[in-house]
């Protein structure tokens, strides 16, 4: 394999430093930063020689990566090795980072909080945090729910509706007039279109 360039160097030394904030490893954050900058499929020893690390730990890395579905493994016709490479869409990668994210982290939270939640309360003070709990229950609950709605969505979908950005509170600033009888119909239909107008931009 040819020797990487020190802007391609640059780039797995820092998403290695980056994965370990997002709850990687940073040999494993280095390992799929290589895969995804090559863009094509790599075996083992390709990685072990890039990135000067041993057999077992990028052997370890890729295990690690394909239990968060962030590579796949592949064969090649005529070759024994296997192969690994990760998602070809951007959007792909960022949905399965979310999902494992979440049924590491905040599944785990969810359950710890129903459970408490089903405990009859000994004090006034135990009636107080269970509400605490409540509010925080619902929190998540509320964005895991809207997590499951944009998993849901199309890559091209889902890229419109983050470029939308602030213009989203315009569209909700509109419903809660309309709803609660705030703005005229004149005004509700002149906001509509600018909205319209700034997402087609």
């Amino acid at each position: 394999m040819e020797t990487l360039s020190p802007l391609t160097q640059k780039f797995i030394l820092h998403f290695g430093e980056m994965g370990s904030r997002w709850g990687i490893n940073r040999t494993v954050g280095q390992i799929y930063a290589l895969l995804y900058v090559q863009g094509r499929a790599l075996n083992a020893d390709d990685i072990a020689e890039a990135l000067s690390f041993s057999r077992s730990n990028v052997s370890m890395g890729l295990k690690e990566l394909q239990a968060w579905r962030l590579v796949k493994l592949l064969h090649k016709q005529g070759d024994r090795r296997e192969y690994f490479e990760p998602p070809k869409d951007i959007w792909d990668i960022f949905k399965a980072l979310l999902e494992e994210r979440r049924r590491r982290e905040i599944e785990p939270t969810l359950s710890m909080l129903r459970d408490a939640l089903l405990e009859s309360p000994a004090s006034e003070a135990d009636k107080q945090a269970q509400e605490r709990m409540r509010e925080m229950y619902q929190l998540i609950e509320l964005s895991t729910s809207w997590f499951d709605d944009v998993q849901r969505l199309s890559p091209e979908t889902l890229a419109s509706l983050m470029k939308m950005g602030s213009k989203v509170k315009t569209i909700l600033d509109i419903r809660d007039k309309f709803r609660f009888g705030g703005g005229s119909q004149a005004e509700t239909e002149h906001a509509t279109e600018e909205v319209a107008v700034k997402r087609n931009e």
